[in-house]
């Protein structure tokens, strides 16, 4: 079992470069659901809470940061909210900034790290900011960064990646399962947020965007665009040949799309209290493109 979990954390990572099918190429639609989104708002807020009350050194996180260019969208806000708030209220002397960048072993870090250099040109020549970026190459239900280090966390879409599929689910052309999922979304989660109360310093933040259900029933059919779509392209593989029907019974997702089991593990969990939750719609391209 444990070998096969390596091998599920080596192969959940994304296309990479920046060809034509890479997740450098291929994810307007994150930047997008990331502005439609209150993750921005949240980030402002979050940071000045906690900004003005670090003055020499910030360190902030990325968790899930994936690669290409996303990801500098998001240490962009938080990095020029920092400065700017301290320009606003009168502190010439804006901290320096630590920006750690966290995804699985094999993400493509090196994309990334090209953007970095025009990166720290622009904040230099905009806000006048001192930063600096390292990768941290580690899952993050594990312990990441030293005890009580951390002031902010951040993760956008990228919590509803399970650990592992799980346990059980060989025969899954009889049963979905479900109750399985939620227990290891339960179990995961629970597990990244007793990791994270050990690094976050006290009163620090944490602002995670999830993909979720709109619905509290993990069987509604509203539930399911996600998987439609997956579907829709295994099916088409079978088709042209590329797999056999035979595997399709035998291929499992780490995925799981949670509604109030959000809250509900915070609560049990006990490390954590929720500031804020909000919700919105989850639109999927390719149903669009149908509608039309």
């Amino acid at each position: 079992m444990s070998a096969l979990r390596d091998l599920l954390v080596d192969a959940l990572s994304m296309k990479e470069g920046n060809g034509e099918h890479s997740y450098y190429t291929n994810s307007h639609y994150q930047c997008l659901l990331r502005d439609r989104t209150c993750g921005d708002r949240e980030l402002h807020r979050n940071v000045n809470e906690f900004g003005l009350s670090r003055p020499e050194y910030i360190k902030v996180a990325d968790l899930g940061c994936s690669s290409g260019r996303n990801m500098l969208f998001a240490m962009s806000e938080i990095v020029n909210t920092i400065i700017q708030s301290y320009h606003q209220k009168g502190r010439p002397n804006a901290p320096e900034i630590e920006c750690c960048l966290n995804d699985l072993p094999h993400n493509d870090f090196n994309t990334t790290f090209k953007l970095v250099p025009s990166f720290l040109e622009k904040l230099k020549i905009e806000v006048k900011g001192k930063c600096f970026v390292s990768g941290v190459p580690k899952s993050f239900y594990s312990r990441l960064f030293p005890s009580m280090s951390l002031p902010l966390a951040h993760s956008s879409f990228s919590l509803h990646w399970l650990s592992k599929v799980p346990d059980g689910l060989e025969n899954n052309n009889t049963s979905i399962h479900i109750k399985s999922y939620l227990n290891q979304f339960k179990n995961d989660f629970s597990l990244f947020l007793r990791m994270r109360s050990e690094e976050i310093v006290p009163n620090g933040q944490m602002v995670l965007t999830f993909v979720g259900r709109k619905v509290s029933d993990p069987l509604s059919k509203d539930c399911f665009q996600v998987w439609s779509l997956l579907s829709d392209c295994i099916l088409d593989l079978v088709s042209e040949g590329i797999i056999k029907e035979s595997e399709i019974y035998s291929f499992n997702m780490p995925f799981y799309n949670p509604n109030e089991e959000v809250r509900e593990a915070v609560i049990n969990e006990g490390s954590f209290k929720i500031n804020k939750i909000e919700t919105h719609e989850h639109i999927v391209p390719y149903k669009i493109e149908k509608d039309k």
